[in-house]
């Protein structure tokens, strides 16, 4: 790559790496896989950068890749193992004081592409347009799975039977 390549690369960057990061916790719900997941995304758009300079929303160009990147690693057999913890919960508490755990724990009961259709369109603030282009989907599956995302989401925080993954 070209030094003057370079510095828009780091540029970009720069710019989006905190958003970029907690975009990758929402969909992992976990630090260091988000961590793993931003430099895995970056790297992949640092080797295709001039490409990627090509694409007319390069921002959606890097979410893609870190969509990806975070499907790739739910398919992998050991990132489907159980954790452990210290101690076990006597029952599961949903707290609505503020507290983003109880809506963190909700959305990731949701299936992977309702939650990463809600994530892009409520965290990101992207349009629908735009999610159904990062993730590769048309704007109807984008729509319907904003609806049934939110459907489960509402059915967990009220304790109701939600919609079925």
């Amino acid at each position: 790559m070209k030094p003057a390549d370079e510095a828009d690369y780091r540029d970009f960057v720069v710019v989006r790496m905190d958003q970029l990061r907690r975009t990758a916790y929402l969909l992992s719900h976990d630090w260091h896989t988000a961590d793993d997941l931003v430099s895995t995304a970056l790297h992949k758009l640092y080797c295709n950068w001039a490409r990627a300079r090509q694409a007319a929303n390069v921002d959606a160009y890097l979410h893609r890749i870190l969509v990806n990147s975070w499907i790739d690693v739910k398919r992998r057999p050991w990132s489907r193992r159980e954790e452990s913890t210290e101690t076990v919960p006597d029952a599961a508490v949903l707290d609505a004081g503020g507290d983003e755990t109880g809506l963190l724990e909700m959305l990731r009961a949701l299936p992977k592409g309702r939650r990463a259709v809600l994530v892009l369109r409520y965290y990101c603030d992207r349009s629908v347009d735009e999610t159904a282009e990062i993730l590769g989907i048309s704007t109807g599956t984008v729509k319907s799975q904003t609806a049934r995302g939110l459907d489960g989401l509402r059915a967990a925080m009220t304790g109701e039977p939600g919609v079925s993954a």
